[in-house]
C-alpha cells in the first residue's frame, strides 16, 4: 500500500497530501513499461507476471 511504501522505502509516516509514491510509480512505469506495475485497488501495487 502507499502507506507501507512510504514507511519502508522512505522511512516516514503517511502524509495524505504526498504524491511521492505516485511520481515514483509513474517513473518506474515509464522505464519498465506501463503493464509491468499493476495497481490493485484498495491494496496497492504489484509487479505483473512476465
Amino acid at each position: 500500500s502507499r502507506e507501507q511504501l512510504l514507511a519502508e522505502v522512505w522511512g516516514y509516516h503517511f502524509d495524505p497530501g504526498s504524491n511521492v509514491v505516485d511520481v515514483c510509480i509513474r517513473r518506474l512505469r515509464k522505464k519498465l513499461g506501463a503493464s509491468t506495475i499493476e495497481t490493485v485497488r484498495h491494496v496497492g501495487y504489484r509487479l505483473a507476471a512476465a
